[in-house]
């Protein structure tokens, strides 16, 4: 990553009571990850996550950005007034060539056991198993164009006003208004998704007021009151329009291959060898003519009323200077977010409910019950070439056959945040200060994904969104801080020696004790048949409802001051992260917070008296079990010279 900038700014006194300020920023930044393989990306699952070039990258993002602002300053009795506006320009070129080097998954699979080809009927091999026989069970590989574009115009302005109404009682009154604008520029619109190829600039009614007091009461020692409520317009990440300028049903494509397929199995390439081989840093990947008709195009789109997500936020707080130097106070904060971005899968047929059998880990011992599904795909009754032993989970037949997923981006998500802090703080005094801070907060939302363009859409039933409702990835109900610095001279003038020896120490530390945090119950496979592996939780149970380990650690930071005459000064220092190595386990962490696997959807067929499934669920013994830490102890030590 580099970045270069270059600013400027200019300070006039326009008179005696107005000021004037201006600034100019010229950035340039070049973030750039290199692939550590050229080979397929590998899966195995239950056993390896993964390992050949990632699905990611490489990656290439070039920025060049002109931020010019002006703020008018104006001072007027008991009126203090600001009046300002800035622009934000910026060029962006964005190089993703997002799994152009093809993707083997090793799962269950069916093999001829002489052969070892894939089958619908015949022996299974696990998926550890299938790798050391090189058997993968799917491939998958994009193609198209690797470059977007996604240039963005920016305009705020702004006017505040802070009125002093008596000595004891300040209001701050102001507005905001945002406009952001995206370039149309090589912006394709799908005939048959008329909404593909289109960006929000028609959002021009962004006025944001806000409004804030502050009141005393008393004399000595007064109690201080603040108040204050705003709303706050949010910025549209500028993946957004990088992936609907991509993901327009023409200028990409997906093939999936599964080998248990017949017609599959024709194209399905030896593994480890990708299907086409685009170079590591082509810009275009084009499919071959053989899986033509094989090919999906995803469309990403925003929906024709999508609104600019905003933020309404209030607080209330109380402090009090309790003795000399030692204040406490208490804090309340409600954040509402409205109108947040969450996908959804709109290509979908309406679901059936289906129910499956829960098996162990191994798949051989039936646990008594079943799991129903809302399923997008229906069963096949009847035996055919493809479905020799019936019932066999059908195709996915989306209402718009010719495209695959549509990851419409509404305006449909909504987040509640309330904070409750309780504080207690010493300033600098005597060589010590020490800040003591409990948090108690809730945060729910309904499945809110604002950094998550590219990714599949997360909600599980595209028909029933309320279902998404739970609490938020960053939900935390208890947090306990206390930090502190101590710069002790224990020694005078008159202990010359000692107090070269134990002065000019200064010790300062932050001791952190959190709850656990939600943890999303997945199931991989696919069980509701949408296309989508990567949004699929336990029946019956909500997003995020499962607890994660709590974490506690204590960093400690010592630094000792040397002065080696007049212009020169040493400055020892001592770092340590984890202080006492407590051992903060966790569970996976995803793009979409904390989750854990409680099953597998395997799609073997299995008889239960005289009922037949195609598949079943296998349910593992070590759910919820930490997988994973953070880091152990850490020290650090380090030399500043300063002249």
């Amino acid at each position: 990553m580099t970045t270069e900038s270059v600013s400027v700014s200019l300070t006039s006194g326009l008179s005696p009571r107005s000021t004037s300020h201006l600034r100019a920023q010229f950035s340039r930044d070049l973030q750039e990850s290199f692939a550590n393989s050229s080979a397929p990306l590998t899966k195995i699952y239950n056993v390896l996550d993964g390992f050949g070039r990632s699905s990611m990258l490489p990656r290439n993002t070039r920025e060049h950005r002109l931020h010019i602002a002006e703020t008018i300053s104006l001072e007027g009795g008991r009126h203090s007034w600001k009046f300002g506006g800035d622009g934000l320009f910026t060029l962006v070129y964005n190089f993703f060539p997002s799994l152009f080097g093809g993707e083997y998954y090793f799962d269950n699979v069916k093999v001829d056991p002489w052969t070892f080809e894939p089958m619908i009927g015949g022996m299974q091999l696990t998926p550890l198993r299938a790798f050391a026989h090189q058997v993968p069970k799917y491939y998958i590989q994009n193609f198209g164009s690797a470059v977007s574009h996604p240039d963005t115009n920016e305009y705020a302005a702004f006017a505040q006003d802070t009125i002093r109404l008596t000595n004891r009682l300040a209001v701050s009154l102001g507005v905001r208004y945002d406009l952001q604008l995206f370039t149309t520029k090589g912006l394709l619109s799908n005939r048959l998704w008329p909404d593909s190829g289109r960006v929000p600039n028609d959002n021009m009614t962004n006025f944001a007021p806000r409004v804030g007091l502050a009141y005393s009461v008393g004399d000595q020692r007064p109690l201080v009151i603040r108040a204050g409520y705003g709303l706050f317009y949010t910025r549209i990440p500028q993946i957004y329009p990088s992936t609907v300028a991509t993901d327009n049903g023409l200028s990409s494509t997906t093939l999936f291959l599964n080998n248990s397929h017949y017609y599959d199995q024709q194209v399905f390439p030896t593994y480890p060898n990708p299907l086409v081989v685009c170079p590591m840093y082509s810009t275009y990947c084009a499919p071959p003519a053989s899986v033509g008709g094989m090919l999906e195009s995803d469309i990403s789109a925003f929906a024709r009323n999508f609104r600019t997500p905003r933020v309404q936020q209030a607080s209330l707080s109380l402090e009090r200077e309790m003795a000399n130097r030692l204040s406490a106070g208490i804090n309340y904060m409600y954040v509402h977010g409205i109108d947040l971005i969450r996908a959804r899968d709109v290509n979908l047929p309406p679901p059936t409910e289906v129910a499956y059998p829960i098996y162990d880990d191994s798949g051989t011992n039936f646990l008594g019950s079943y799991y129903n599904v809302d399923s997008f795909s229906t069963w096949q009754f009847s035996r055919t070439t493809t479905c020799p032993y019936p019932p066999c989970v059908n195709p996915l037949a989306r209402p718009i056959p010719r495209l695959g997923a549509i990851n419409q981006y509404e305006s449909a998500a909504s987040s509640v945040y309330h904070g409750l802090t309780v504080s207690v703080q010493r300033r600098m005094t005597s060589g010590l200060y020490f800040r003591l801070a409990y948090t108690f907060a809730h945060a729910i939302d309904d499945g809110q994904d604002a950094l998550l363009a590219g990714h599949p859409a997360t909600v599980q039933n595209s028909y029933s969104t309320s279902s998404e409702r739970g609490p938020s990835v960053t939900d935390q109900r208890h947090r306990f801080v206390f930090s502190w610095v101590t710069t002790p001279r224990p020694f005078h003038r008159e202990h010359e020696l000692l107090g070269k020896i134990f002065n000019d120490w200064k010790m300062s530390g932050v001791v952190t004790i959190g709850s656990g945090r939600p943890v999303d119950s997945r199931v991989s496979g696919d069980p509701n048949q949408d296309g989508n592996d990567m949004n699929d939780r336990l029946p019956g149970v909500g997003r995020n409802a499962f607890l994660g380990p709590d974490y506690a650690t204590t960093d400690l930071r010592l630094t000792r001051r040397i002065y080696a005459g007049d212009r020169v000064k040493l400055e020892l220092m001592a770092e340590s992260f984890n202080l006492l190595n407590r051992d903060n386990k966790r569970v996976q962490i995803s793009d979409v917070g904390f989750l854990n696997s409680i099953g597998h959807f395997v799609q073997y067929d299995k008889t239960l008296g005289i009922n037949h499934f195609p598949a079943y669920y296998a349910s593992p013994s070590r759910f919820m079990t930490a997988s994973d830490a953070y880091a152990p102890r850490q020290v650090q030590l380090g030399l500043k010279v300063i002249f």
